[in-house]
């Protein structure tokens, strides 16, 4: 089924190689036979953390420059060459919170926007932790602060939390809570 809609790759030029993010230019064989251009943003992915301390969630305030504002998200950042996604989601909510996850399971992974990138990032639940010391980057500021559960959701309903990652964490351990009865 799969197969009459796969499109077919017949070159790729590398237009832009960034810090982050490079980006390709390819031609396509349609399913139909056509040939389109497909622009991609290739990305080494992330993972990220929701972490779970008495039944609240610690979340993270940043400045982020491609929105020109501080926007609310879970502890989060970018997979290290050849780096195994859980142990870069315990690196990034060290390094930006101070905290250090004794357990972190999987919960969801996200594709952000496939229409243009192949980005995914690795979203893991904590439910024990302990704070340890924090080790920011010298070019971030990260104000952090635990947030009751309802909080949150009530933040994303109202348009004030709109991270993608964020919000699939919250509200798959929230159906995930509910449909555990817990």
């Amino acid at each position: 089924m799969d197969e009459e809609l796969k499109e077919t790759t017949l070159s790729t030029e590398r237009r832009y190689d960034g810090k982050i993010i490079n980006l390709e230019l390819s031609e396509v064989r349609l399913p139909d036979g056509r040939r389109a251009l497909r622009e991609a943003v290739r990305h080494p992915g992330g993972a990220a953390v929701l972490l779970i301390k008495d039944g609240k969630a610690l979340m993270e305030r940043q400045f982020r420059f491609p929105y020109g504002k501080v926007v609310w998200e879970i502890p989060a950042g970018k997979l290290n060459k050849g780096e195994d996604p859980r142990a870069a989601a315990a690196r990034e909510l060290e390094e930006e919170t101070g905290w250090r996850a004794q357990n972190l399971e999987r919960l969801v992974e996200v594709y952000p926007s496939p229409g243009y990138t192949d980005e995914i990032i690795y979203v893991f639940l904590a439910t024990e932790a302990r704070s340890v010391k924090r080790h920011l980057d010298e070019d971030e500021f990260v104000d952090c602060r635990f947030m009751d559960i309802d909080e949150c959701l009530e933040l994303c309903e109202r348009g004030e939390l709109c991270d993608a990652k964020t919000i699939a964490a919250l509200y798959k351990y929230v159906y995930g809570k509910n449909k555990k009865g817990l």
